[in-house]
């Protein structure tokens, strides 16, 4: 543990790069205004969990276990009935060119945080802007597998399992001020004190670092069946424990249960209950069962 004033929930291995911020649009919309007046006068955490270069390894990992059974191969996928790749230990999302879902496109994104870092990208993501995915269908994908381009993605990707894991870290760092914005007023303080309680233990960062990228901040209107979420904050939302010792036997069953909603919501045409089994095996992972 360390002290609140550290703000982050990893512990760099080497120092940032100097950022430099434009100081020419100072120019705020109102609603940019309104937020942050609205999250300074939340309360602020009164713990920040900091996690060794080891520790977010070892959240890599599990969470490459949990997508890819920890496979190289398992890195690159494109599931049957889905319009997009997905990638990586976390299996980011790729669209085509041309396409889009209800799901974020997070792919690209970890390509920027990556290639911050100074990590080199092979020549299929060089390039200024994001890219799209260069397979239009889960046909040409699986045509591709032993391609050089494809081969050059996985050893990328196989080799940047310590930066992918920070980038999840980093994407639950911004989650907790989307949440609370989302979440009704009258839930805000007990959403910011479950989250609280979870990073309290380096087994609950696991769980929430695990869960926002496995099923998203459940901050997206996009992302509902029949209006319900199924992100972080539902889960967050279902729970109402004080115990730091319980905290992530309770998001366990809160995470079981907005999962079981939302297969029991979701369009039938999905057949989302050949996904439960193991979605409740993943969830079972935070609290070692």
């Amino acid at each position: 543990m360390v002290a609140a004033e550290t703000g982050t929930l990893i512990d760099k291995r080497r120092p940032s790069r100097t950022e430099r911020r434009s100081r020419s649009g100072r120019c705020y919309s109102s609603a940019a205004l309104v937020f942050a007046a609205l999250i300074a006068l939340l309360p602020k955490p009164l713990d920040s969990t900091t996690l060794s270069h080891v520790d977010v390894l070892k959240i890599g990992k599990k969470i490459w276990q949990n997508e890819c059974n920890g496979t190289i191969a398992g890195l690159t996928s494109w599931n049957a009935g889905e319009d997009f790749a997905s990638l990586g230990i976390g299996h980011f999302i790729w669209y085509p060119k041309g396409r889009r879902g209800p799901f974020e496109e997070s792919f690209p994104k970890l390509v920027s945080f990556i290639s911050k870092r100074g990590a080199k990208l092979p020549a299929l993501l060089l390039g200024t802007g994001e890219k799209p995915c260069p397979w239009n269908s889960r046909t040409e994908f699986l045509r591709a597998q032993h391609s050089t381009e494809m081969n050059q993605l996985r050893s990328f990707l196989a080799d940047t399992i310590d930066l992918q894991a920070e980038f999840l870290i980093a994407r639950l760092e911004s989650a907790l001020p989307k949440m609370l914005a989302e979440a009704a007023p009258s839930d805000r303080a007990n959403v910011q004190e479950q989250f609280e309680r979870l990073t309290k233990t380096s087994q609950g960062c696991y769980a929430l670092v695990d869960y926002v990228n496995f099923k998203g901040e459940g901050v997206l209107h996009t992302e509902r069946y029949q209006g319900q979420g199924w992100g972080l904050l539902q889960v967050l939302e279902a729970m109402h424990g004080t115990s730091e010792a319980g905290a992530v036997d309770e998001f366990a069953r809160a995470a079981r249960a907005v999962l079981t909603q939302r297969v029991q919501n979701s369009p039938a045409d999905r057949h989302e209950s050949r996904w439960l089994s193991g979605w409740i095996r993943r969830v079972n992972s935070y609290n070692g069962s």
